[in-house]
């Protein structure tokens, strides 16, 4: 199995802590995915995006800082790994997404999962309200 990795950066005019629950609260994520999340506030917990679409492990959290996750992909024998940095710029927030060993036949979806229904979702939910 060939793995890839992918890496995105994206700038969100929005408060800190605004962005950082966007990706850690259960009740803000189900607001701008649509879908109910698990998402635990303890690292070693498990959570589910997307109606079990998306599940893994939250390995680290950093309020306002940092989030890393582990994503399954089936019986993959390689931990994926995601790292979602936050940094405060000029009145935005920078968010910085790097999700290592992904199936390369899972490549596409995930990339594009990532640009437009992840982070282009949490934009539009957090720019507009």
């Amino acid at each position: 199995m060939t793995l890839k990795d992918f890496k995105t950066r994206i700038k969100i005019k929005a408060e800190l802590d605004d962005v950082y629950a966007a990706f850690t609260n259960p009740f803000t994520i189900e607001l701008w995915s649509g879908y109910p999340a698990v998402m635990p506030t303890e690292p070693g917990g498990e959570f589910s995006l997307w109606d079990g679409d998306i599940e893994g492990v939250v390995l680290e959290l950093i309020p306002g800082a940092k989030i890393v996750q582990q994503w399954f992909f089936g019986d993959q024998t390689e931990p994926s790994i995601v790292t979602i940095k936050l940094f405060k710029d000029a009145g935005k927030v920078q968010v910085d997404v790097s999700h290592t060993n992904i199936p390369s036949e899972d490549f596409e979806d995930i990339a594009q999962g990532w640009t437009e229904y992840f982070l282009g979702a949490v934009k539009e939910f957090l720019e507009v309200n």
